[in-house]
This record gives C-alpha cells, sequence and structure tokens, in this order.
C-alpha cells in the first residue's frame, strides 16, 4: 500500500497534536491550584504525587462522582463552567464530609470531537472550584472518542483525594439521641435529580422560563466553609452529611447508626424550584431532591449553640425516636 493510500489517527478523528497542545494550555491555567498546597514533582506526568510528611498520623480518602443528567442542560444553556464546577464540588464534598482536607482532584473529560475552547471553559469552572477550598488540580485525562460519544456530548467524571490527621477524623458511630441536627443552605438541585426535572420541563414547557431554568441549573455548593467555621469555633461534628441523591433521609440513614430523628425544614424559598415540585409526589421529592439544605452537621447537645452562630446555620431537630422523618415548617 503507497504511503497515500494509508491512514492517520487524525482522519479517523482523533487529533493527538491538538490535544497535546490542549494540555499545555490546561497546564497554565491550572498553576491558579498550587498556591497554599504543591504536587510532589512536576505537573504533566504520568501520575501525580503529593508529600504527606507535614502529617503525623495521615489517613486518606478518595472519592469519584460525576455531573448526571444536569449536564444536558448545562450544555444546552451553554454553562459549561458550572459543569466543572458541579463536577468538582461532588466529589469534594463527600471528602469534608470526613473530615479531611482536600488535597488533589482529577478529571475525565470524554468528547466525540475536541473543542479546546470549551474544554478550557470547563476546567475554569474546575480550576476556580478547587482554587476556592485549596485543592490542587493535580490532573486527568481527555479522551476523543469519535463515534463513541455524540459530537455535541461530554462525558464527566471527577476523582478527589483527601487527606487527615487520625485523631480529626470524624466518626458517626459516636451520634447518639439528643444530639443536634444543623442544617446549611444549597443553592439549588446541585447535580441531583435531573431526570426528573427534566421530565418535567418537557411535560411542561411552557411553565419554565430560560431564567426559570437558568437559576435552576446554578452549580453544587462548596461546604468547605462550613467545615472551616466549625474548626474555628473548635466544635467537631460527630458527622457530617453530604445531600445527594436519596435527599435527606437517605443520607442521613448513612449517619444516624438508627437512630433516626425528625426534622423540620424551612420552605424552600426559590420561586423557579417551587414550579417544579408542584408537579412532584411530596414524598417522593423528599427522597429525590436536597430540598434546600445541601449539608448537614450532627452535633452534640452542649455544642449546638456555638454551632448554631455559624452564618446560615439552621436547626433541624435532634436525634431519637427510632425513626427519620422530615416536615416543613
Amino acid at each position: 500500500m503507497s504511503d497515500d493510500q494509508k491512514l492517520t489517527y487524525k482522519e479517523a478523528g482523533v487529533d493527538i497534536k491538538e490535544a497535546a497542545s490542549l494540555v499545555g494550555d490546561i497546564g497554565e491555567l491550572r498553576k491558579r491550584t498550587e498556591q497554599k498546597r504543591s504536587l510532589f514533582g512536576a505537573f504533566g506526568l504520568f501520575a501525580a504525587g503529593f508529600d504527606l510528611s507535614a502529617y503525623k498520623e495521615p489517613v486518606i480518602f478518595t472519592g469519584c462522582d460525576g455531573v448526571g443528567t444536569k449536564l444536558e442542560l448545562l450544555l444546552e444553556h451553554d454553562l459549561l463552567e458550572t459543569a466543572g464546577k458541579d463536577l468538582v464540588a461532588m466529589s469534594i464534598n463527600d471528602i469534608l464530609t470526613t473530615g479531611a482536607d482536600p488535597i488533589m482532584f482529577l478529571d475525565y473529560v470524554g468528547v466525540g470531537k475536541l473543542d479546546k475552547a470549551k474544554i478550557a471553559r470547563m476546567i475554569t469552572g474546575i480550576v476556580e472550584w478547587c482554587e476556592a477550598c485549596d485543592c490542587i488540580l493535580a490532573g486527568g485525562e481527555t479522551a476523543e472518542m469519535p463515534g463513541l460519544v455524540a459530537g455535541d456530548m461530554i462525558e464527566l467524571a471527577g476523582f478527589a483525594i483527601g487527606v487527615a490527621e487520625k485523631p480529626d477524623v470524624i466518626d458517626p458511630s459516636a451520634v447518639i439521641p439528643g444530639d443536634v441536627l444543623v442544617g446549611f443552605a444549597s443553592d439549588g438541585f446541585h447535580a441531583n435529580g435531573w431526570s426528573l426535572v427534566r421530565r418535567i420541563l418537557a411535560k411542561y414547557p411552557g411553565e419554565f422560563s430560560k431564567e426559570d431554568i437558568v437559576t435552576m441549573l446554578a452549580p453544587t455548593r462548596l461546604y468547605h466553609d462550613v467545615v472551616h467555621g466549625f474548626r474555628g469555633l473548635s466544635v467537631k461534628p460527630k458527622a457530617y452529611a453530604h445531600i445527594t441523591g436519596g435527599g435527606l433521609p437517605e443520607n442521613l440513614e448513612r449517619v444516624l447508626s438508627g437512630h433516626g430523628a425528625a426534622l423540620e425544614i424551612p420552605m424552600w424559598e426559590n420561586p423557579a424550584i417551587q414550579k417544579v415540585l408542584a408537579h412532584v409526589d411530596a414524598e417522593d421529592a423528599n427522597w429525590t431532591f436536597n430540598m434546600g439544605i445541601g449539608w448537614v452537621a450532627i452535633i452534640a447537645k452542649e455544642d449546638a449553640e456555638r454551632a448554631l452562630s455559624l452564618d446560615g446555620a439552621l436547626r433541624l431537630g435532634e436525634v431519637g425516636g427510632g425513626k427519620l422523618t422530615v416536615s416543613i415548617r
């Protein structure tokens, strides 16, 4: 076969040189995440390292997550930066529930065709949220997969690593009846329940303006400020819960050790979200959405007054009763 008849990877839909130049662009952007922490060794190698010698008894925590079907609407409304922020927050918040500091984050991006400008915007969102919680964007993978990923779609996955001193690790087994549940607001649906939201939007399109939809697509809130707030008060919660899929009931049951609790949460003051909830069975809504509470700390009764002094803290109820119930006050 002559050289002019032979195929190239680019003709098959994958541009290696363009991908390599994107890595260089990302390298410049991600430098912003190495302010208070730095990698052990250079960025861009085959794996990333972090020096744990500053810790006396380090315990490593890992987590991974994605953005789910919310991604479809984020792409439709050109909110690529929000997709990056959601990706970070969904994993980093899980790390924070352990009492660990998030130290490194990695992303996986799968596309049908490489679009450097779009990916750079998404990485900008990742960098902003990593920068906000002093977490290093340590690396990742961008895969160009023509024929497997649709040209206008993006696959996303995020991977987080955290570290804590062993005595600082949160231990939910210490939760007892009488402990107080303290909640902190969400900034919207975050990245859960969007299969149901999308179905409602499709069935009742005339009820929702573009402004309504964009409002609902607010990025997932990072709760590092809450965790640092408790540390500043010298209050160590007995448990943290990141309220994602399964809502308050499923996520709190993980840390209540069967003790139960009667929760009273405030009405979710968000007109666009209330339009969605009007079409959802009330019990199902509690098991699907965060209902306006994205983070819950369980605090010893003697520490509750100090805990409730934190900005945005809401008393939701006490542990006990053997059953978990959620009502709106």
